[in-house]
């Protein structure tokens, strides 16, 4: 799948912002409503940036997507979280269940529906989705129902427990410390549950590590009874997250899995 991208519409403007589903300034949502909605699916957007940087803000990586899915008739909900050195990657994916949760208690107010709703993570948001996916016990915890599925947007850290057994760059080395047990801990290949929500792991065939990582994620999901399959493309990591909306092949592959997945019908 190769790049082919059209222009957007227009700038997508938050309905609802700064929404606080905890008490620390990190732990913010903004909410995009769609013009009609009665009952309407839910899709909640977690940022990358490397466990460090980034924000639900940044225009540029969530403009096209929003405006394709609440033209749509879709809820889309973008999430901050706390950051390191605040926050270590365990309670990063914490802050996430808890802006889930709350999403779910709130969305009959927004004309949404709390059940109706798949979690989509870029980068090292893909991590966070995809550890709080793979043994839901965390989200639940933290209040959070049942979600549709999950899917995780070119991800390289699915089993960072590998990654720092071998020579990991400083960005993991930052992110995951040196203690075996956590690498463990934060590691969503190694917390696979039964119990694991339905998944897409989307991946650059550009890269070296998130196909091959992805393809055992998904083996292993698979093993234990859960549903999971990969969708390699030929974009950059970049562009797996900001041409969503743009590309049309690849747009319309992530739409058919949210359909397939009972978020909505195409």
């Amino acid at each position: 799948m190769a790049a082919g991208l059209s222009a957007p519409a227009r700038a997508a403007q938050p309905s609802l912002m700064d929404l606080p589903y905890g008490s620390d300034p990190k732990q913010r949502l903004d909410v995009y409503l769609p013009a009609h909605r009665q009952d309407a699916p839910v899709i909640v957007m977690v940022h990358g940036g490397g466990w460090r940087f980034g924000d639900k803000s940044q225009i540029p990586a969530w403009r096209n997507k929003v405006e394709h899915w609440t033209g749509q008739g879709i809820v889309v909900v973008t999430v901050n979280y706390r950051l390191l050195p605040q926050a270590h990657p365990l309670e990063q994916a914490r802050d996430v269940a808890r802006a889930l949760a709350y999403v779910q208690r709130r969305a009959a107010q927004w004309g949404a529906s709390a059940q109706r709703l798949v979690l989509m993570g870029h980068s090292a948001g893909g991590h966070l989705v995809s550890l709080l996916s793979a043994d839901p016990a965390m989200a639940w915890q933290e209040g959070a129902q049942d979600w549709l599925a999950t899917v995780a947007l070119d991800s390289a850290a699915l089993d960072p427990a590998e990654i720092m057994r071998q020579s990991p760059s400083p960005l993991y080395a930052h992110a995951f410390g040196t203690d075996p047990s956590y690498w463990e801990q934060a590691s969503p290949l190694a917390q696979l549950q039964p119990t694991a929500r339905p998944m897409l792991l989307v991946c650059s065939s550009r890269r070296t590590l998130p196909c091959p990582q992805a393809e055992r994620f998904a083996g292993q999901m698979r093993a234990l009874g859960g549903q999971a399959r990969t969708l390699p493309v030929d974009l950059s990591h970049r562009s797996i997250n900001a041409a969503i909306g743009l590309h049309p092949v690849y747009t319309a592959a992530l739409d058919a899995f949210l359909a397939e997945a009972g978020l909505w019908a195409p």
